[in-house]
């Protein structure tokens, strides 16, 4: 009698709704890991698939703040100041495994399968990098929720909740790309810190944050091909209309290059 497969849609809901930092790491992973060795059935264009939350579980004693209320970091050479930039970085990969998830849960249905691998994927690379940062927190005598966090990363998701494009738009190929622009100088301050196990990790991430940011853009070249609307007018547009932020420079042009988002994309917009 042949087994049937549980279904995907249930697996990402529930890794989404898994708010203690542990447990979503496992769960993201677990979801990424059976999915690629096929035990998990593609149910998310079905009717009865599950639906996404609107909002995915975070720790209980975690202080969320909108972004124009959060404290100044302290200096960065002090324990303070070195304990509140690990922290961020540790929301900001947090947030990320939600972030793919959900890109994967919710429009995985009308994407395809591959699309859901890729996000899968990029969900297991996140997951890594938060364990990473929150081990880091460990070792400074801290620990991820001990400093209030923004909530600006999610409040991109639901704001594109209903089209794929904007998602891929504002999500890897603008917050993403961001990360790529702004870590080398993190980068350069850990290592003048001696913190060489801090760089490795900075590194680490930057590498994989390449790859997610090429993955974003080659699904959003996709959507437009189909759609046959140009990619870079397509693409300034919806940072217009769906981004409430501004595109700073200094760009890391070689990176974003690198995953496929070239200079003509972003320059036009730039503040």
């Amino acid at each position: 009698m042949r087994r049937t497969l549980p279904p995907l849609g249930a697996a990402i809901r529930a890794a989404l709704l898994t708010g203690d930092p542990t447990g979503k790491v496992f769960a993201a992973r677990k979801v990424a890991r059976d999915w690629r060795l096929g035990r998990l059935a593609f149910d998310l264009a079905g009717p009865d698939a599950a639906e996404m939350p609107e909002r995915p579980g975070w720790p209980d004693n975690l202080q969320l703040l909108a972004p124009a209320q959060m404290p100044r970091r302290g200096k960065g050479g002090s324990d303070r100041g070195r304990i509140a930039l690990w922290h961020a970085l540790a929301h900001i990969e947090f947030v990320a495994i939600d972030l793919a998830l959900d890109m994967a849960g919710r429009f995985g249905g009308t994407r395809g399968e591959e699309f859901v691998s890729d996000f899968l994927s990029v969900a297991a690379d996140e997951a890594m990098h938060f364990a990473l940062l929150d081990r880091k927190l460990g070792k400074l005598g801290s620990h991820y929720g001990a400093l209030p966090a923004h909530d600006g990363l999610w409040q991109a998701a639901q704001d594109t909740a209903h089209d794929p494009a904007a998602r891929l738009a504002i999500v890897p190929m603008v917050l993403e790309a961001r990360g790529l622009d702004v870590t080398p100088a993190t980068l350069d301050r850990v290592k003048a810190q001696g913190d060489s196990d801090g760089a490795r990790i900075l590194e680490r991430i930057l590498n994989d944050e390449i790859r997610h940011v090429a993955v974003g853009t080659r699904h959003f070249l996709k959507i437009c091909e189909e759609g046959n609307t140009p990619p870079q007018e397509t693409w300034q547009n919806l940072v217009r209309t769906q981004f409430s932020g501004r595109l700073k420079p200094p760009f890391n042009d070689s990176a974003r290059h690198a995953a496929g988002l070239s200079l003509e994309f972003y320059a036009a917009l730039a503040s």
